[in-house]
């Protein structure tokens, strides 16, 4: 068993875990090391500013001992003069530190929710439906804000303060033994107090980010869904949620303050019990005649100063409190695999793709098998009719051509090529989804047909837009290509949100298209213009087709019927048409609407 010296922090499950010292320091080098610069900067100016406020006290001792002794007024001014000189330029120094440290976290706590953001969209589509878009939010944006103050100064500034407190325990220990023993004593209690009580409010941490990621979780999850909420009733039992989940937060909020609280108050006793030791030890030393009048006040103002360092160093802990709970967060959350791997990059060839099903057997987590034993091939360019009830596996089977999910058994290939052997990018590309609901970014209508790729240029957008119909929509806007979108298709038709759906598959060029249930949002104007431009832009492309509709399976050369995940029939479109005794003949007579109820 490897033993590693850690700090103390909570899991999302609440349970105290130890982080390994080498992490934080990986988690540093890693995001810090393109700002080395800026950190050097830093790390001057903070040392710096650790110079003045050591000079400060030495310049009133020398000003109130000189006032004392001599008549001249000539050495007060300068040292007047002084005092408020390095003052000032100590105020310059810190805010110039400020800005560098917080330019410093921005970088790289931004970077860091880059890496994150990239990871989420990577992981497959297992995780993304167990967990809601207001609780992968919060884990991006909220845990990593709790970091900005770990990577703009937490070392520096810990280091600098402790660096502080050493410096004025010297200073005061050559002055007398007496008064720097006390301080020591002083600094190594008031450090142990404040660790002591961080103990207690470090677990809270954890909870609090927790109950918060859900309650977003559920937040933006009715308020994408506020229309079906109202339209069915549902509003007072969203309600009731919601106040059940503030109720569940109020406590832990109130223990984590509680937490921070406890550590604000043992400070403020520590720095009473500092200045206490400090007033009485310089009476002594002054009643002896060992000190000066100007030296008491020398060490009651490095006395007070000490309490700031402290009490720095004491936010430090907390920030660190906070950040270990969202470090353990971030990191359970980059340590998350996906299922998916990319392949090692077998050429999927240009071109209509032969699809081909091996055997495959495929169920989601451990339940009932969606699809089993599914065997079929469709030869380039031709187009296949897929029907079945609700249910039955139809748009499953769509999911693993694009590899959103790997099936347990059997396998897929597409132009030959087995699809966990192709580079996902590259199989995603050669294969176009269009679905019954269609994602409408915030961004203009260039944007939303090239997924905001520059490379694609007006001419060929105008292109598929014509032989869509959709030239003449288009010119009707007021900024053309230029027009912004709202988020979700405000001011769209059902129809318009399709069309742009079909156009931003065939920009994209692909030897595979899958239309699942296309066709069934478009009134019968639109659906007609649809299947006039399906007709070209379906050249030299193999098309499966997802329908409950005949008319839309009409131009089908073989019909795969699926029930219950099993292909019930699959055959040439005409000849199982003409053949009484087939499922789809069948359909053809008694309308395919009611058997696929």
């Amino acid at each position: 068993m490897v033993h590693d010296r850690g700090i103390g922090t909570v899991s999302e499950t609440g349970q105290k875990r130890k982080i390994p010292i080498r992490e934080y320091v990986d988690l540093l080098k890693r995001y810090l090391k393109t700002q080395r610069r800026g950190i050097v900067a830093l790390a001057v100016l903070l040392l710096v500013g650790i110079g003045m406020q050591l000079v400060n006290p030495q310049i009133i001792r020398y000003f109130i001992d000189t006032a004392q002794s001599q008549e001249s007024t000539s050495p007060l001014l300068y040292a007047a003069g002084l005092f408020i000189g390095v003052t000032l330029l100590q105020q310059v120094v810190s805010v110039i530190a400020a800005y560098i440290g917080e330019n410093i976290g921005w970088i790289a706590t931004n970077q860091l929710r880059g890496d994150v953001a990239a990871h989420c969209m990577k992981l497959d589509m297992g995780f993304h439906k167990s967990q809601t878009s207001g609780v992968i939010i919060e884990r991006v944006d909220g845990d990593i804000n709790n970091l900005a103050n770990f990577f703009s100064n937490f070392v520096i500034t810990l280091l600098s303060n402790l660096l502080l407190v050493a410096g004025m325990l010297v200073l005061l220990f050559r002055e007398n033994w007496l008064i720097g023993t006390g301080m020591l004593l002083f600094v190594i209690f008031a450090m142990y107090a404040i660790q002591y009580v961080r103990q207690f409010a470090v677990p809270h941490w954890g909870k609090l980010r927790q109950i918060s990621a859900a309650f977003y979780g559920f937040l933006g999850e009715h308020l994408e869904g506020t229309e079906d909420t109202r339209a069915n009733g549902a509003t007072g039992y969203v309600m009731h949620r919601f106040h059940r989940l503030l109720r569940e937060w109020l406590p832990l909020r109130m223990r984590a303050f509680f937490g921070w609280a406890s550590m604000w108050i043992t400070t403020l006793l520590v720095f009473a019990i500092g200045n206490a030791v400090a007033i009485a030890i310089s009476y002594y030393l002054w009643h002896k005649g060992l000190i000066t009048i100007g030296t008491v006040y020398m060490i009651f103002y490095y006395t007070e100063l000490m309490a700031k360092p402290i009490e720095k160093i004491r936010t430090q802990m907390e920030d660190l409190q906070k950040a270990d709970a969202s470090i353990v967060r971030v990191r359970e959350l980059l340590q998350t695999e996906s299922e998916i791997k990319d392949g090692p990059g077998v050429p999927i060839p240009a071109g209509a793709l032969p699809v081909q099903f091996e055997g495959v057997r495929f169920a989601y987590d451990d339940a009932r098998s969606t699809l089993e034993q599914i065997s079929f091939r469709l030869e380039p360019g031709q187009v296949l009719g897929l029907l079945g009830r609700t249910g039955s596996g139809k748009t499953t089977l769509a999911r693993l051509l694009l590899r959103f999910y790997d099936p347990q058994e059997g396998s897929i290939r597409l132009g030959g090529t087995e699809l966990h052997e192709a580079k996902l990018h590259e199989l995603r590309s050669r294969v176009g989804m269009v679905t019954q609901n269609i994602e409408i970014f915030q961004g203009t209508v260039r944007d939303n047909l090239t997924f905001f790729d520059d490379s694609i240029g007006d001419e060929r957008i105008m292109q598929v837009l014509s032989e869509l119909g959709l030239e003449t929509w288009v010119d009707s806007l007021p900024n053309g290509l230029g027009t912004m979108l709202e988020s979700g298709g405000g001011g769209l038709s059902a129809g318009e949100a399709q069309l742009l759906s079909f156009a931003r598959v065939f920009l994209s060029d692909p030897g595979l298209v899958i239309l699942d249930e296309a066709s069934s949002r478009l009134d019968p104007a639109t659906e007609q213009r649809i299947e006039l431009a399906i007709s070209r832009l379906l050249h030299n492309r193999t098309c499966i087709i997802i329908a409950h509709r005949l008319a839309t399976i009409q131009r089908a050369d073989c019909i795969l019927i699926l029930d219950n995940g099993r292909i019930a029939e699959y055959g040439e479109r005409t000849r199982l048409g003409a053949d009484a005794d087939s499922r789809y003949s069948q359909m053809l007579r008694l309308g395919m609407e009611e058997m696929l109820v």
